[in-house]
């Protein structure tokens, strides 16, 4: 698989660990980009002719290509927005849906350490809806503290009468932990729509809607090996919910991306996303590992799961860490002059997560044993 990723192989001598923050496109992904603009690039919607056809058909079947790879159970009923990415589309469905279904006095529950895209556009719904005379109650989705993922008793205790929606993330883009979300629904009932972040988590392992049984999934293609601006939200379409419809007028679809999309899903069905999980939790297991024996090193997120032996769940292809004395900054240039290209900031974490910077390491399919290896070795002479 590694081989299929031009870039990687034109650069043997460094080794992209930043999957997170943007993951790199296979051939098969390039080609169909390729194909798409010189046979029948075109406005989608728009005309009668062979390529405006053809484009229409593009975006049509990217969006059955989506429903059926989250494992949608009902995809007559459900729908496909095609957004710019993530945070696009967890605003449009903070502003064009979720403002227009609150009243006076109504609860909203939210991550308030995850991403910060999974935050804002909760907040300024509250904003928007104040200066409208309407005031909503925005509360925090609590967290465990041993495991880091979300605390279905806590939660319990905040769900109440007037609690209108939940908004959640499915893999921790700092912690890199599963957050079962699936037990969200046992808590707030049938009835309260979850908008689920799932950015770190298509295309890096088996998704199925059905048994998340969530009522928004939100994502970005260019972490899922499509091409930048491009992202989705899939919407549900339970009886009961009100449909998804986004306002304003819609304009001309970024049909390149979305093509690059369905190629991207293609790519990812072919290889196995049950294959890429295994892959990738194996080398994070192997980095964790490495790293609890550093003294020198702080792993963030649960502790427990750090040994080769832990029966916790292990980060799913994601290991964030800090040097006890060196800035992380610091760290991510020095890292680079050995060959390891990796993340070092605050990540975009919201505001009652990680205040300080750290390393993120983020791993995908083309990932090596020898490049965790190395990482360890390098990491281990800073000591």
């Amino acid at each position: 698989m590694r081989a299929q990723f031009p870039i990687v192989v034109a650069n043997p001598g460094l080794a992209y660990l930043d999957s997170a923050a943007t993951a790199q496109k296979p051939q098969a992904v390039l080609e169909a980009v390729q194909r798409y603009l010189t046979t029948s690039n075109a406005n989608a919607g728009r005309g009668s002719y062979p390529w405006a056809n053809a484009t229409t058909a593009t975006v049509e079947r990217a969006r059955d290509r989506v429903k059926e790879f989250l494992g949608d159970p009902d995809p007559d009923r459900s729908c496909v927005h095609f957004t710019s990415g993530a945070s696009d589309g967890l605003r449009t469905v903070a502003r064009d849906w979720l403002a227009q279904r609150l009243t006076d006095g109504d609860e909203v529950i939210v991550p308030f350490a995850d991403h910060e895209a999974n935050l804002a556009p909760w907040l300024e719904v509250r904003e928007l809806l104040s200066r409208q005379g309407v005031g909503i109650r925005v509360r925090g989705l609590p967290y465990q503290e041993s495991s880091g993922d979300y605390d279905p008793a806590a939660l319990a205790a905040s769900v109440g009468p007037r609690t209108r929606f939940v908004a959640a993330t499915h893999v921790h883009h700092v912690y890199g932990v599963d957050m079962n979300v699936h037990r969200i629904r046992r808590v707030v009932g049938p009835s309260v729509p979850i908008c689920l972040d799932a950015a770190q988590s298509i295309g890096h392992l088996p998704f199925s809607v059905a048994e998340l049984d969530v009522d928004f999934v939100v994502f970005s293609g260019h972490k899922s090996m499509a091409l930048p601006g491009t992202g989705a939200v899939w919407a549900r379409g339970r009886p009961g919910v009100p449909p998804f419809r986004p306002g304003g007028w819609a304009g001309t679809p970024n049909t390149v991306g979305i093509a690059s999309l369905a190629a991207a899903l293609d790519w990812l069905d072919a290889a196995g996303t049950d294959r890429i999980e295994a892959w990738t939790v194996a080398l994070a297991a192997r980095l964790t590992d490495g790293l609890s024996r550093l003294d020198a090193y702080e792993v963030l997120g649960c502790r427990s799961s750090l040994a080769a032996g832990s029966e916790v769940q292990r980060r799913r292809s994601i290991v964030t860490f800090r040097h006890r004395e060196i800035p992380s900054r610091d760290l991510g240039f020095v890292l680079y002059g050995h060959g390891f290209m990796v993340r070092s900031d605050s990540h975009c974490q919201a505001g009652a997560g990680e205040s300080d910077g750290s390393v993120r390491v983020s791993l995908h399919v083309h990932n090596t044993c020898e490049e965790i290896e190395g990482l360890l070795a390098t990491l281990s002479s800073l000591q």
